[in-house]
């Protein structure tokens, strides 16, 4: 419950002060965050791999969505990085990361419904993030941008559901103690 309490906190630190043109304080509210689950975390190996396929995911699917100009975030990466997604939309998809083995955990043996939680879900909460905080911005046709957002988060999900099964099958079994 902490997990889910705190990642929603973070959210809407990050989209509020996105919304106002301020990076920071998404950027500070998620590290804090993600710190916090690695602390705490009894599995982070798995959650280093899903913090790096998180970051490729946004840096490819957010980055592209700024490059083909489907979407217009506030707070942009500043200067030669302004073709690329924000900092503080990235460290949305590092928190997110480590929301799988805690409160998304029913998902992980589930890489459909994954799929589709992320194609549905992502949408939403970006859609959620544009017009109740004013954190982005998607450009008409509007249907392009969400469309890209559905099947970037609905793969994305999807693989990241299967590299939480790889990685229990190929853990090491260890005999059990008597």
């Amino acid at each position: 419950m902490a997990n889910f309490i705190g990642y929603q906190l973070a959210w809407f630190i990050t989209v509020a002060g996105a919304g106002r043109g301020l990076a920071w304080p998404g950027i500070v509210a998620t590290v804090t965050f993600s710190v916090i689950q690695l602390i705490a975390s009894n599995q982070r190996v798995l959650d280093a791999k899903l913090l790096s396929m998180a970051l490729l995911f946004g840096l490819l699917c957010d980055g592209a969505l700024q490059r083909l100009s489907w979407v217009e975030f506030e707070a942009p990466a500043p200067g030669i990085l302004h073709d690329y997604a924000p900092l503080w939309i990235l460290s949305l998809w590092l928190a997110f990361s480590l929301t799988l083995n805690r409160s998304l955990s029913w998902l992980q043996s589930r890489p459909w419904m994954a799929a589709l939680f992320g194609a549905i879900g992502a949408p939403l909460a970006y859609t959620a993030a544009g017009r109740g905080w004013s954190a982005l911005q998607f450009t008409t046709p509007t249907y392009r941008g969400e469309l890209w957002l559905a099947l970037c988060w609905g793969l994305a999900m999807y693989l990241f559901a299967r590299t939480v099964i790889r990685s229990r099958t190929t853990a090491p079994q260890y005999p059990e103690t008597p």
